[in-house]
C-alpha cells in the first residue's frame, strides 16, 4: 500500500518548531559513569550529537558513597565523601555536557524504610530526618559550587526525587509526604544559592492529572518556590511478559502528545505558573527496559514524529537513556536486550541514535511540518528536513511518496539524502542473522558495527522556473534526512565528469 503526500512551499511560509531535542539526555544510575564503557558510549554520543544536560537516578545511593556514618565515644556522626562525585562530575564536563541535577534516592543510613527499587537498590523511603536531607542537598550544593564555581553549577537544572506518584519510587506513593520532601529541599537548594533553578514533582502519566493540579495548587498555596515543572511521558501500553521480555503495544502519537497537552493546560490554568517551563525529564517508547522495540527502526521513526511536536509544549524533553550501560533490571544478556540507548553495548548505534542526529542537523526557521516531516530553511536558504513513516504492524507495507516542491531561486542544487530503514540500517537484523549471539566475537561486532550507518547519498539538480521538485520514498519504518543546497561547479582545468568511463552517473531519482 502506498500513500502520497503532496507538500509545495512558497518563498515566505513559516511555522512555529521549537527543537529542543538536545537540551537534555537520560542515563543509568550516576554510579555507573565510572565504568570505561560507560564514558564510552557517552563519549561517542556527544562527539557525534552534543547534548547539553544528563539526568539520572542514585547522586545519593550508596554506591556514590556521599553519605558516610561513623561513629566516635559510641556516638553516630555524619561526614560526607565527594569523591566518586567529584570523578562523575569531572568526567560529565569534560565531554561537554552539564548534569540536570535529580535529588535521590535515599542513603541508607538516612531512610526511614528499608523499601528499594531496582537491581541496585536504591531506597525510596523518606528521610528518617528531614534536617539531616537538608543538611546533605545543601553541602552537596555547596561542595559543587567550591569546586567549579558558582556561575557555572547554578546553570544546571534540579529535580526533587524521581515518580513519587509510583509506589515503586515513593513508599505508599504518598503525596503530603512528597510535597513535604519538595518544600524542604528546595529551601535547602535555595539556602546553597537562591540562583539555583529548581523543580518538580517529577510524575509519570498515573494519576498524573490529579497529582500535577494537587502540587501545584500546594506551592501556590503555601508560596513554595518552583521554577519549572517536570513530568515523565512513555508511549506504550500494558506489557506481555516472555522470559526475559516485555512486548507491548504502542500508544498513537496523537494521544502521547495530548498528555503533555493536558499537563500544559494544567500549569497555565495557575496564574502563577502560566507559561511556566514543563521539562520532560524522561520519554521513550516503552517503560521498560526489556522491550525490544527500542532496537528498532519503528522507534526511531516513532521517536522523530514526537521530536517534531514535542517542543510546542515542552521547554526541553530528554531520552531515556543516552546508552545500554544500564542495570535497573539487572545486566542484560545480549547486546540487543531491548535497553533503552541510543547506543547498543558494543559501541553500536542503534537507528534511534540517527533520529537524534538527524534532528541535530536541523538549522534554521521552520517553514512545513506534517505528521510524516519537519522542513526547515537556514540563513543561506539551504533546506534542512526529516521524513519518517511508522508503522507498528510487522505484516502490513505501507510506503509513503512524498512530493515537495521548494523555491530555488538558484541555477543548481546538491540534494543530500541520509537514510535509516529496515534494510540499509538494522543492526537488529544484522545481529539476529547472524544468530543472535549472547557475547558477539570482534569480527561479529565490525559486522554489526558496519550496518548501523545510515545511507548516504548525494544528487545535483537543476531548478525549473525557481522551483525544485523532489520525490521521496519511505519504505515502512524508514527515517530519511535532506538536505538542498545550492551549488556552483568550479572544476579543474581539463577535469570533464561526462568522460570518466563508468564512474559518474547521471540519475536523477532521489531515493
Amino acid at each position: 500500500m502506498n500513500n502520497k503526500l503532496n507538500l509545495s512551499v512558497s518563498q515566505n511560509d513559516r511555522i512555529t518548531f521549537n527543537n529542543n531535542a538536545m537540551f537534555c539526555i537520560g542515563t543509568g544510575r550516576m554510579g555507573l559513569a565510572l565504568q570505561k564503557a560507560y564514558h564510552d558510549q557517552l563519549e561517542f554520543v556527544q562527539n557525534e550529537i552534543g547534548f547539553s544536560h544528563i539526568r539520572g537516578h542514585g547522586l545519593f545511593s550508596d554506591d556514590m558513597a556521599i553519605y558516610q556514618v561513623y561513629q566516635e565515644n559510641g556516638v553516630d556522626k555524619i561526614e560526607y565523601n565527594f569523591t566518586y562525585l567529584d570523578m562523575v562530575m569531572d568526567d560529565y564536563l569534560s565531554l561537554g555536557i552539564k548534569p540536570f541535577l535529580e535529588l535521590g534516592f535515599m542513603p541508607r543510613h538516612l531512610a526511614s524504610g528499608d523499601q528499594t527499587v531496582f537491581y541496585w537498590n536504591g531506597n525510596v523511603t523518606p528521610p528518617k530526618d528531614y534536617d539531616e536531607w537538608s543538611r546533605l542537598v545543601k553541602a552537596t550544593l555547596l561542595h559543587l559550587i567550591d569546586r567549579y564555581g558558582r556561575d557555572e553549577v547554578i546553570t544546571w537544572p534540579i529535580e526533587v526525587w524521581n515518580e513519587p506518584n509510583l509506589t515503586a519510587f515513593w513508599k505508599d506513593a504518598d503525596m503530603p509526604e512528597y510535597f513535604k520532601l519538595y518544600e524542604c529541599t528546595v529551601k535547602a537548594v535555595k539556602d546553597a544559592n537562591p540562583d539555583f533553578r529548581v523543580g518538580g514533582p517529577a510524575i509519570c502519566g498515573v494519576d498524573d492529572v490529579r497529582w500535577l493540579k494537587d502540587f501545584l495548587t500546594f506551592c501556590d498555596n503555601k508560596q513554595v518556590p518552583l521554577d519549572f515543572i517536570t513530568r515523565h511521558a512513555y508511549a506504550t501500553e500494558s506489557p506481555e511478559h516472555i522470559g526475559h521480555y516485555a512486548y507491548q503495544k504502542l500508544r498513537t502519537p496523537e494521544v502521547f502528545l495530548d498528555e503533555l497537552k493536558v499537563s500544559r493546560d494544567i500549569i497555565d490554568s495557575f496564574s502563577r505558573f502560566k507559561g511556566m517551563e514543563m521539562h520532560i525529564t524522561e520519554f521513550n517508547t516503552s517503560y521498560t527496559p526489556r522491550n525490544p522495540i527500542h532496537d528498532t527502526n519503528l522507534n526511531a521513526a516513532y521517536t522523530a514524529r514526537l521530536l517534531s511536536e514535542m517542543g510546542d509544549t515542552c521547554a526541553s524533553y530528554s531520552y531515556w537513556t543516552f546508552g545500554d550501560i544500564f542495570e535497573e533490571s539487572g545486566l542484560a544478556f545480549t547486546p540487543f536486550s531491548g535497553c533503552f540507548g541510543l547506543v547498543a553495548n558494543g559501541m553500536i548505534p542503534k537507528p534511534t541514535f540517527w533520529t537524534f542526529e538527524f534532528f541535530n542537523r536541523l538549522k534554521g526557521q521552520g517553514v512545513a511540518r506534517n505528521n510524516n516531516m519537519i522542513l526547515t530553511k537556514g540563513e543561506d536558504n539551504s533546506y534542512h528536513g526529516i521524513a519518517w513513516n511508522p508503522v507498528e504492524d510487522i505484516l502490513q507495507e505501507y510506503n509513503i511518496d512524498i512530493s515537495l516542491s521548494l523555491p530555488a531561486p538558484e541555477d543548481e542544487y546538491v540534494i543530500i539524502t541520509r537514510l535509516v530503514d529496515e534494510k540499509t540500517c538494522n543492526p537488529l537484523k544484522n545481529w539476529i542473522d547472524l544468530g543472535l549471539p549472547s557475547n558477539p566475537s570482534k569480527e561479529q561486532l565490525e559486522i554489526i558495527r558496519s550496518c548501523s550507518y545510515p545511507r548516504t547519498e548525494t544528487k545535483r539538480m537543476k531548478s525549473q522556473g525557481g522551483i525544485i521538485s523532489l520525490s521521496l520514498s519511505l519504505s515502512r519504518n524508514a527515517l530519511l534526512s535532506f538536505e538542498i543546497k545550492a551549488v556552483k561547479s568550479s572544476p579543474d582545468r581539463g577535469f570533464c565528469p561526462d568522460k570518466i568511463q563508468g564512474a559518474y552517473v547521471k540519475e536523477q531519482k532521489i531515493i
